[in-house]
């Protein structure tokens, strides 16, 4: 499940890039945090907090109990802005959630174990979905899913439908869907036959030589005659 972390902020009420780099030159990351009931709220972060959060992070959803100043709201990690140029966090993003209502989320998906097509027919695992939408409190939000493709043999798949949901947690996307295939491997096509080679090749056509006594085509093509030899 996603680990909830206690984060300190505190209110910003500096906005603009020109701010932004005065808290940056401080060790300071600006955020905001929006959704719920609140209006979105402009915070500080230290830079320093933000890097352990995300270094122990053990997926993408991230649930951060946040101390604002006496008060505290829980939220989810939305989005983390990075510079271009290295790895330094420019920007966060918190959405803010209640631990009794449901909340969707994507969380990543993955397979573990070698599908028996693949390992014994030489076939290949195809992944159609990488994530996967769920429903579920907060507090029940997986870092992911695993899906365990061991049993499948060439033209077999695992649906939406048929992949084992963690307790209190619901899929929302379509059952139909495919997550994972085993399909057959490529056939190499036969190369052509020498016949059909032969066949495409252009054709050459070569000047026939006289016969003994006969005129030479090009002589007879100018319509000259020869001059008798003097004496």
């Amino acid at each position: 499940m996603a680990k909830q972390v206690k984060l300190k902020a505190e209110r910003r009420s500096d906005t603009g890039r020109a701010a932004a780099r005065k808290l940056k030159s401080r060790g300071i990351i600006p955020a905001v945090v929006y959704g719920g009931k609140d209006k979105p709220q402009a915070l500080q972060v230290s830079a320093r907090d933000v890097d352990v959060m995300l270094s122990h992070a053990s997926g993408e959803n991230i649930l951060v109990e946040l101390e604002i100043e006496g008060e505290t709201r829980t939220a989810l990690v939305q989005e983390v802005q990075h510079a271009p140029v290295g790895s330094n966090v420019l920007h966060i993003d918190f959405h803010a959630v209640s631990m009794d209502e449901a909340l969707e989320a994507e969380v990543p998906l993955e397979a573990f174990g070698m599908a028996n097509g693949v390992k014994n027919f030489g076939g290949l695992l195809e992944q159609s979905l990488r994530t996967l939408t769920v429903k579920c409190l907060p507090r029940d939000l997986p870092d992911k899913i695993t899906v365990d493709v061991s049993n499948l043999n060439i033209g077999d798949a695992i649906h939406v439908r048929d992949i084992q949901m963690p307790q209190g947690v619901s899929a929302k996307q379509q059952p139909d869907l495919t997550a994972f295939s085993v399909v057959a491997p490529a056939v190499e096509e036969e190369p052509v036959a020498a016949a059909t080679e032969a066949a495409a090749s252009p054709e050459v056509i070569t000047e026939k030589k006289p016969a003994e006594g006969e005129a030479a085509p090009a002589a007879a093509a100018s319509g000259k005659e020869k001059e008798p030899a003097k004496k």
